[in-house]
């Protein structure tokens, strides 16, 4: 395109800025239109993405043809297949008569699919039909219907990434993906924020016969300077505010309303270093409630062992130092499989029978009172508490004390005594025979 042509386009569209990327991106939406290929558009909110598929359908051979728009984020999940694909009668409750969808009236025209993210994966697999063979089927119908329709789609978030998360099928992404368009951020237009400023201040005073606004250096350098999450959409919404706050005080030399940066910097927000993030649309912390499950059995796992340690410590009067520990294995406490165990902590300084503990439902073991080993410390068997309780009785000495305790509790029950204890069968199996060979 010439240089008159690009600009008679942004004229016609309403389109400001002198950025490359953004004159581009137009080139681009010309050239493919009279193709019927997929065009995807890509860009932050309110970067002006709703242009392109107008510019794209006005130039393509179904200009005559209807166009649609369809903001797929706005639509609830469970009448989005209605709406793009229509309905039967009775299909489901409030079907009171048939419809058509969008991709049947939009036949011979352009449907514009806005936030192409938030499609759920079932539909997303009928719009993939679509797009592969024009073929679709109303909602409560067994009958394939025909269209053809040219589809351009948006999205203001990563789908490959939202494809590697399990939320957006592969196969429509690269169908979607035929043609891509990338439309700048507002920061990354720093030459055009403030043409776009002032044609927003003219639009608005016009429109309500204030006076106009103008600013000073200063101010104009403050408004590059911002970051502009909002992008175009949060610079007009400033530019009318302050237009509507600060007309009224005119500049006797200059008969205008100049804004200074200390007057300008009270409409732009802050970036407060304290405020709370948003949850991102595709991010780690999308989790799911198997995540969470996961999460939360961890904790709890965690939770165990510290407890353990602590009471350990408590008894042994001697110092335990913390570091990361070998994995083990560990089942759930639904009664799982098992699973590499999170998490671990291993001790240093604690005796053998003080390992990392494991949480498991293992199979039910009882055992009678002849199966308590005979201890070949008598005298440590027969101690009393004030004896235990001694400076110079080990850790280990008090572990010792502590199975043939819960034993002589249960009355040689292995599986409740391992229970009382907090560590598994095996573990307490290991412990006891340790004890008989010392």
């Amino acid at each position: 395109m010439t240089a008159q042509e690009l600009q008679s386009l942004k004229n016609k569209y309403d389109i400001i800025g002198t950025d490359p990327a953004l004159n581009r991106a137009l080139e681009i939406a010309v050239d493919v239109a009279s193709t019927d290929l997929t065009v995807l558009i890509c860009g932050e909110s309110g970067v002006g993405k709703e242009n392109i598929p107008k510019i794209i359908h006005q130039y393509s051979r179904r200009r005559t043809g209807k166009y649609f728009a369809v903001n797929c984020g706005a639509i609830p999940e469970g009448t989005i297949d209605s709406e793009l694909f229509g309905h039967e009668k009775g299909s489901f409750t409030g079907a009171n008569e048939m419809r058509k969808g969008y991709f049947e009236e939009a036949d011979g025209g352009t449907l514009f699919l806005d936030e192409i993210g938030e499609l759920p994966l079932a539909s997303q697999a009928k719009l993939l039909r679509v797009l592969q063979s024009g073929e679709f089927i109303r909602v409560g119908s067994s009958k394939v219907l025909k269209t053809d329709v040219r589809v351009v789609a948006a999205t203001n978030v990563n789908l490959m990434h939202a494809v590697s998360m399990g939320k957006f099928r592969e196969d429509l992404y690269y169908r979607l993906n035929a043609v891509p368009v990338f439309m700048p951020a507002l920061r990354e237009r720093q030459d055009d924020i403030y043409l776009l400023f002032r044609k927003f201040t003219s639009d608005f005073s016009e429109k309500y016969g204030m006076n106009k606004v103008s600013l000073t250096p200063d101010a104009v350098a403050l408004l590059k300077s911002y970051r502009w999450p909002g992008n175009i959409r949060q610079l007009k919404n400033v530019a009318e505010t302050v237009t509507a706050l600060e007309s009224g005080k005119l500049t006797p030399a200059s008969g205008r309303c100049e804004v200074g940066a200390e007057v300008l910097s009270r409409y732009i927000p802050k970036d407060a270093p304290n405020m709370l993030p948003v949850k991102s649309a595709f991010g780690e912390d999308s989790i799911t409630p198997g995540e969470k499950e996961a999460i939360i059995r961890m904790i709890y796992q965690l939770r165990q062992e510290v407890d353990y340690l602590k009471e350990a410590v408590g008894i042994g009067r001697a110092p335990v130092h913390i570091k990361a520990l070998p994995q083990d294995t560990v089942r759930d406490h639904h009664g799982g499989d098992e699973q590499p165990r999170p998490l671990e902590q291993e001790s240093e300084g604690l005796s053998d029978w003080q390992e990392p503990y494991e949480i498991r439902n293992a199979a039910p073991a009882s055992f009678t009172a002849h199966h308590v080993p005979q201890f070949k410390d008598t005298e440590f068997a027969k101690a009393t508490p004030d004896e235990q309780d001694g400076n110079d009785l080990s850790l280990q000495k008090a572990g010792t004390d502590l199975i043939r305790k819960a034993l002589e509790k249960y009355h040689g029950n292995r599986k409740q005594a391992a229970a009382e204890l907090g560590i598994s069968e095996r573990t307490l199996y290991r412990k006891l025979k340790s004890i008989e060979n010392q």
